[in-house]
């Protein structure tokens, strides 16, 4: 009976242990540093021309591979504040690029608020398969994409 009886009260315990440590969430929209939520779509120009841009720097200047992409296709959204409503509204997207060396590519990026310059506006961060030779987002991308 006594073994009965204490398992019924860890059942029943459980849930309330379970709210216990559960952080309060409390969306980004509503700190004391609010965001907005608004961040541009995944085939915006002005997104794709950023990483158009930052690629070809990169690739020049560093790399001296003389890589470029030509264009972006089969463009799709994977994911919208998929880290909860807490965090830093970001948008995960996914493409296929076309390089100047005939080869097609996928790229995996995120949009994000306040990744702009000094903290304002929008920013980027992408990864493009096969080409992060530092593995700085994982196997394949894997961190590029939520």
């Amino acid at each position: 009976m006594r073994i009965f009886l204490f398992l019924l009260t860890c059942l029943l315990a459980a849930p309330l242990a379970q709210n216990a440590e559960a952080r309060p969430l409390t969306p980004a929209e509503q700190r004391y540093s609010p965001y907005s939520g608004s961040i541009p779509f995944c085939d915006n120009p002005r997104v794709l021309g950023g990483i158009n841009g930052k690629f070809a720097r990169r690739e020049s200047e560093y790399w001296f591979s003389g890589l470029a992409i030509l264009g972006f296709g089969e463009i799709e959204e994977i994911g919208f504040r998929t880290n909860g409503i807490d965090y830093i509204p970001r948008r995960y997207c996914r493409a296929r690029v076309m390089m100047n060396d005939n080869r097609l590519r996928e790229i995996s990026y995120s949009i994000a608020e306040g990744l702009g310059p000094i903290g304002l506006g929008w920013g980027t961060e992408w990864c493009i398969a096969g080409l992060d030779r530092n593995y700085a987002f994982g196997l394949d991308c894997r961190s590029a994409r939520p």
